[in-house]
C-alpha cells in the first residue's frame, strides 16, 4: 500500500508514520491491486484531526476521526474504514456461491450490518440560476444540510453542504 501523509499544522513523527503505516497495512488483504492511501493530519487549537481516504481499483473509503492526539484518532477511524470496505467486498460477492463465510477481521468485533436503505421518498424540480450567497440563505431558510443549484457565475451544478464548525463546502458537477 502507498501511504502518503499531508500535514497542516501538524507535524507527524518517524514514530507516528510508522504505527499508521502498520496499522493500514493491515487492511491491505481486503485488495488484490494496487492501493493508495492519504493520510491527513492537522491540528487545530487543542484538537487534533486525522483523515484516511484509501483508494483501490477506483473505489474510494474515507474515515475521519479527531480528538486529543491522533494515536487515538487512527484506533477510531480504522474500524471505520474496515465496516466501509467489508461491507463493499460482500455487497460484491453476495450471491456467489463459494463466497467466504467465515472471516475474520482486523479491527472489526463482528460484522457489519449489510441491510441499506430504501428509498422513502422521491423529488424533482427546475434549477433556477442562483448566486452561492442565496443558496446560503435557502439552506438555513429550509432546515437542510445540502442545497443543489445552478451557480449563475459559473453555469454549472452545484450542491452545497453544511460541515462541522458552521462552514459549508461546495461541489460543482460537470457534465
Amino acid at each position: 500500500m502507498e501511504i502518503t501523509f499531508v500535514e497542516k499544522k501538524y507535524k507527524a513523527t518517524a514514530h507516528f508514520r510508522d504505527v499508521v503505516s502498520e496499522k493500514l497495512a493491515k487492511l491491505d488483504r481486503y485488495f488484490d491491486g494496487q492501493t493508495t492511501a492519504k493520510v491527513f493530519c492537522s491540528k487545530e487549537n487543542k484538537t487534533e484531526k486525522l483523515e484516511v481516504n484509501l483508494v483501490s481499483r477506483g473505489l474510494m473509503y474515507r474515515s475521519e476521526a479527531s480528538g486529543l492526539n491522533n494515536y487515538e484518532n487512527i484506533d477510531l477511524l480504522l474500524p471505520k474504514l474496515e465496516r466501509q470496505i467489508v461491507r463493499s467486498k460482500q455487497k460484491a460477492v453476495k450471491g456467489r456461491k463459494n463466497a467466504p463465510k467465515d472471516m475474520t477481521y482486523e479491527y472489526l468485533a463482528e460484522e457489519p450490518d449489510l441491510t441499506v436503505g430504501e428509498i422513502a421518498r422521491k423529488k424533482s424540480f427546475d434549477l433556477d440560476p442562483t448566486t452561492v450567497d442565496e443558496a446560503k440563505d435557502a439552506i438555513e431558510r429550509l432546515g437542510h444540510s445540502f442545497y443543489i443549484f445552478l451557480n449563475a457565475e459559473t453555469g454549472k451544478v452545484n450542491v452545497l453542504y453544511k460541515r462541522k464548525e458552521n462552514k459549508y463546502g461546495i461541489i460543482e458537477v460537470n457534465f
